[in-house]
């Protein structure tokens, strides 16, 4: 129950046994709990680690157990704090990639410096492409934004994919939600993951890319303006802030096989109403929304009826009200 504050079922157990039984001590909490003593010193180890655990005032020498309206708080305040911290970071990250990608943006095609190479034209950025797949050895990162994927796209990607799985290569994709309505990318993802590969979904993606055995990476110059082309580069500094990127948007993404439809009956916003009410509410025109989310403006639009429609509100005013009543923002 508690394993979304960091605590397993053995600490969350060792928790609840001292709240009942205060005076219990390890050998009692082994017994009780059908844990080794080594074991439950552990949990009590972690405890004392999360907060959970003070030292008694009235038994010098034992512990006991913090009320949980006030251990449990202290563990989301700090999960808040580590959460801001994260996303600072990722912010910083996403600036110094943007910043860096721009200042190679002026590199002649061909041309390599300082580890990056200018790559135009999708012959091009297939042939390096092609030759990064060649020499994977561990792991490919791929980053897929913008739903449907094009068929010349999938048609490309399978055989390197193909012959990288059957090297051993970890191949892990992230494609966004709404390549889930998109027969062709749906399918083409089904078989990457039943292959081995491992897929995830998320609403919004930050922009394409892709990253090889860690070293090096390939992103567009400017997501809006494709015509720049593509940025091959190894510097470390590039690629370090890339995965880092990455390793933020897998962990909030969610594997493929996840049944992310809303159970019968079932009021709460999904991921992807979510983001869209987030996107308007911030001044987004439909169109810019549905390009972040990978969809059409006429899916925005329909899914915007239907979210007013489920609020009972008669303008977006109103219902970015009402979504903000119930905590969807």
């Amino acid at each position: 129950m508690l394993e979304a504050l960091g605590l397993d079922r053995s600490l969350e157990s060792v928790y609840r046994a001292l709240l009942i039984h205060e005076d219990d001590g390890v050998a009692q909490l082994a017994a009780r709990l059908a844990l080794t003593e080594t074991e439950v010193r552990e949990c009590l180890d972690r405890l004392v680690d999360l907060e959970l655990l003070q030292p008694s005032r009235d038994a010098p020498g034992m512990l006991r157990a913090v009320s949980p309206d006030v251990g449990l708080e202290i563990i989301l305040r700090r999960q808040e704090a580590e959460l801001v911290r994260r996303q600072e970071e990722l912010a910083r990250s996403r600036e110094a990639v943007a910043r860096t990608v721009a200042e190679f943006a002026t590199l002649r095609p061909g041309t390599r410096e300082d580890g990056a190479e200018r790559l135009v034209g999708l012959d091009a950025i297939q042939r390096r492409l092609e030759c990064l797949a060649k020499d994977l050895r561990e792991e490919c990162r791929a980053i897929e934004p913008g739903g449907a994927q094009s068929q010349a796209s999938l048609d490309a990607s399978r055989p390197l994919d193909e012959q990288a799985l059957a090297r051993g290569v970890q191949l892990l994709t992230v494609y966004q939600d709404s390549a889930r309505n998109d027969p062709a990318t749906f399918a083409y993802a089904r078989w990457l993951s039943e292959q081995g590969g491992q897929v995830r979904t998320s609403p919004v993606l930050p922009p394409r890319m892709l990253i090889f055995d860690r070293r090096t990476a390939v992103v567009p110059i400017d997501p809006a303006n494709t015509r720049l082309g593509a940025l091959c580069t190894s510097a470390p500094g590039i690629v370090a802030s890339l995965l880092a990127l990455f390793e933020q948007t897998w962990e909030s993404a969610v594997p493929l096989g996840a049944d992310r439809r809303r159970p019968a009956g079932e009021e709460e916003v999904t991921p992807a109403e979510r983001e869209l009410l987030k996107l308007l509410a911030s001044g987004m025109t439909d169109e810019a929304a549905g390009k972040r989310l990978g969809v059409s403006l006429r899916t925005v639009r329909r899914q915007m009826a239907a979210l007013m429609e489920r609020l009972h509100a008669s303008s977006r005013f109103e219902a970015g009200l009402k979504a903000a009543q119930r905590g969807w923002l």
